[in-house]
């Protein structure tokens, strides 16, 4: 096949999970099911931190600002893998398919980086009750959570560029239903050991600095609760940390069950289909995980419902 640079490449061709015609009305039924409940629930979120003082504090700052980026991190992918199956198409833009790579690697590390300010967040909460208000000042938030996006905007930009120097052949097939960077590499038809080398390099930084000041602040918050005598306080104190973990496992899980799948099976299907469950289902179970083990969010949750219904009630009273 003819190579081409990126300024002739019009388009590639997302080959999705399944090329059966039958299946697809099914997919498009899921995706946008999924995809709304995500929405939807990640909304609410935001909506009962933003409206509930109670809510006001660090740790449900940065719950707020972890479900904006998984409503943005589903977005980047799901829309445009919706409007090829309704369509009946498959191509994306060389623009499009770029954009779809910055964005996404993005919102997958803002989303790892917040997941450690949390856990931080639980170290100083547990182990220095005292100072936190101190430490955890808003300041102090602001600038972690800037930090995380002007970290991943670099390190994404950088990928970026140095994907623009590739060249793709006419019709290059990603066998995926979104532009991931891993599979733009692998059909790539110039030589992208540069790419390759950034690439582990960055994935492994960006995994180890982030797990290690996971487990890090985990191994201090066990130690304080083990010197804790009594068992009430511990179980309190506990019980604040138990949605974060949840999250960080389905989190972590899901990414080394992708990782694991796609090399022991050189299947890209059954890798697609694997990589649904960070991309998809994470992000829809994270606000269920928060809003069912956290008596604050549920109670949050009642209020602004609850306000929400009578608003509506004297609207149609006039």
């Amino acid at each position: 096949m003819e190579a081409e640079n990126h300024t002739a490449l019009s388009h590639f061709l997302l080959l999705g999970l399944s090329e059966d015609p039958d299946l697809q009305p099914t997919l498009f039924g899921l995706f946008l099911s999924m995809y709304l409940v995500t929405v939807l629930g990640n909304l609410l979120i935001i909506l009962a931190v933003s409206s509930d003082s109670h809510l006001h504090t660090p740790m449900y700052f940065f719950l707020s600002n972890l479900s904006f980026v998984e409503i943005c991190f589903t977005s980047t992918t799901i829309p445009k893998m919706l409007v090829n199956i309704q369509a009946h198409r498959k191509d994306i833009s060389y623009r499009e398919c770029l954009s779809q790579v910055y964005f996404y690697i993005v919102f997958l590390g803002v989303d790892n980086f917040l997941l450690t300010v949390m856990a931080f967040d639980r170290f100083v909460a547990i182990c220095h009750p005292l100072n936190y208000t101190v430490i955890m000042n808003p300041w102090l938030c602001v600038l972690l959570v800037l930090m995380c996006w002007l970290i991943m905007f670099w390190i994404a930009l950088i990928q970026i560029l140095l994907a623009k120097r590739l060249t793709f052949s006419t019709g290059t097939e990603i066998p995926h239903f979104f532009c991931e960077l891993a599979q733009l590499l692998k059909v790539a038809g110039s030589d992208a050991l540069i790419n390759n080398i950034f690439t582990y390099v960055a994935g492994a930084l960006l995994v180890v600095f982030p797990m290690t000041g996971i487990l890090y602040s985990y191994f201090q918050i066990v130690s304080s609760l083990m010197r804790m005598s009594s068992i009430e306080r511990k179980y309190k104190a506990f019980s604040t940390c138990v949605s974060h973990i949840c999250v960080v496992s389905l989190f972590y899980g899901t990414g080394v069950g992708v990782y694991l799948s796609s090399s022991v099976t050189h299947d890209s299907q059954a890798s697609s289909v694997a990589s649904v469950m960070y991309t998809v289902v994470t992000p829809m179970l994270n606000p269920f995980i928060y809003s069912l083990r956290n008596k604050d969010v549920k109670g949050a949750l009642r209020r602004l419902l609850s306000r929400t219904a009578s608003c509506l009630c004297r609207i149609t009273e006039f």
